[in-house]
């Protein structure tokens, strides 16, 4: 079986990382904004250890071969079919996923819209976003969501962060590593107006994430500064297959921050735990 290292949907041409036992059980790993593939470097070892295959892409806009320059283009459901072909791309009928921010929000849809091609499904920080939007209600996560409004204007946002990403991400509790490398990132042509469009594009998108009919778990840190308790704990309202909610005394940033934990929960998930 060959390794991929590329793989296109359209115009389109993703970065892919693909490693550990070609013969193992797959897992598609997602990560958010503004992350990378590189997001899940310290979990994939585990994994690996674990048997399992993990296949790791630079979503839209994070591969220099997938970025297009209209907000549209980052429906979620465009998304959800940029994970689709990679599925096809590995000849795999299905996969257990794995998202993280943004890539919870895709991985959340896919198992909802495909659960063919979902064996399981572990979300990291993000919940349901049914249940985001319920919790909307709340004041503080109305607060704790502001930015998503404020990414809406065109270019101010661009301007705002600039050159103060590398320090505001590292404020928010990512590793100084991390954070030099997303923002140099966003520093490529056109990749941090690429990223702030999956926000932009928000109004835009025509699919409805409905109830979630796969095997799933959901870790949520109880110091994210960005996603409330009220999201976290209504979350299970809308699973109607096996699930366990795993709260951690952590941030935002579980790929990197907790990578042990996040390892952890995959495998049990998956069953070589």
């Amino acid at each position: 079986m060959s390794r991929l290292r590329q793989y296109g949907r359209g115009s389109l041409l993703f970065d892919v990382r693909d490693e550990g036992p070609v013969d193992g059980e797959s897992v598609v790993l997602l990560h958010g904004f503004p992350q990378s593939s590189a997001a899940y470097d310290k979990v994939v070892p585990a994994l690996h250890g674990g048997g399992l295959r993990t296949l790791v892409p630079d979503q839209r806009g994070y591969s220099a071969g997938a970025r297009p320059a209209a907000r549209a283009a980052y429906r979620l459901e465009w998304l959800v079919a940029d994970v689709l072909a990679l599925l096809d791309a590995a000849g795999l009928e299905r996969a257990h996923v794995v998202g993280h921010d943004w890539g919870g929000g895709v991985a959340w849809a896919l198992a909802s819209a495909h659960p063919d091609r979902v064996a399981s499904l572990t979300a990291l920080s993000t919940p349901h976003p049914r249940a985001m939007v319920r919790s909307m209600l709340n004041p503080a996560q109305l607060v704790r969501s502001s930015y998503m409004l404020a990414f809406q204007v065109p270019r101010l946002p661009e301007a705002a962060l600039g050159e103060r990403l590398e320090a505001a991400l590292r404020d928010s509790g990512l590793p100084a590593p991390d954070a030099a490398r997303y923002a140099a990132l966003m520093d490529e042509p056109g990749a941090l107006t690429a990223a702030l469009n999956w926000y932009r594009a928000l109004p835009l998108t025509r699919l409805d994430v409905g109830p979630v009919q796969v095997p799933t778990t959901f870790l949520w840190g109880n110091r994210d500064p960005y996603l409330s308790r009220s999201a976290a704990e209504r979350t299970g309202d809308h699973v109607e297959e096996r699930y366990r909610f795993v709260e951690l005394p952590a941030g935002h940033w579980l790929p990197e921050r907790e990578p042990d934990e996040v390892s952890a929960a995959v495998l049990d998930l998956v069953g070589t735990g």
